[in-house]
């Protein structure tokens, strides 16, 4: 497929969704990262993200910072964890997670198995994540490359008394990167997400996110 007709095809992929009467929010996201190579198969990554949000009656502000590591164990496949400290204005959160990634040319996909552990409750919450994602260079130099994407969040059991098992939380994202120095990658998205909630309408958030980027 040519790759203006799978970036057309991605994107009604991504901003395809279930028909339900949702509240409309809106929220801001800034993330930085840094990625470093510490041998031929290990990466370790850094990476925190400021998200500010209007909806302050589910959480309002956070902050996010994490740190994980990948290890290929194929010429496609990546196995990995890390840990990561979320703070909102309500609650705050550990979170430790597993993964395995696979990639091959402009795809990617990405299984992660989250345990969060809230300030407010004694038992930790499971969390499934499911993302797939294309990355279409738009020139011969690979400058632009269009990002579509799409991850869904499974609840598995109720850590919370508002928690919904199952799905819970489904994300569609748009968007560009471009390098800006050596080493230095900007990438703008906009992604709309929604959370599924069992007996009032799902929250629908539109979200701008900008992600600075390292490579070390």
């Amino acid at each position: 497929m040519k790759p203006r007709r799978l970036i057309l095809a991605l994107s009604a992929m991504a901003t395809a969704s279930p028909a339900a009467a949702a509240t409309q929010e809106s929220q801001m996201w800034i993330a930085e990262m840094a990625t470093i190579r510490v041998s031929k198969a290990d990466l370790v990554t850094i990476d925190s993200s400021q998200r500010a949000r209007s909806d302050a009656g589910s959480g309002g502000e956070q902050f996010l910072a994490r740190i994980a590591i990948d290890h290929r164990i194929a010429p496609l496949v990546q196995v990995g964890g890390g840990i990561a400290y979320l703070k909102s204005e309500v609650d705050q959160e550990l979170r430790l997670h597993q993964q395995v990634t696979l990639s091959k040319g402009i795809w990617l996909s990405r299984t992660r198995m989250e345990q969060r552990f809230f300030d407010n409750t004694d038992t930790a919450s499971w969390r499934l994540r499911q993302r797939v994602q294309a990355s279409v260079p738009l020139d011969q130099t690979k400058q632009w490359t269009a990002i579509v994407a799409t991850e869904l969040f499974f609840h598995l059991n109720r850590a919370r008394a508002n928690d919904k098992t199952g799905l819970a939380t489904m994300r569609h994202q748009i968007g560009l990167r471009h390098p800006i120095g050596k080493g230095v990658d900007a990438q703008l998205l906009y992604m709309r997400q929604q959370t599924f909630r069992d007996g009032r309408p799902d929250v629908v958030a539109h979200i701008p996110w900008l992600t600075l980027s390292w490579r070390i």
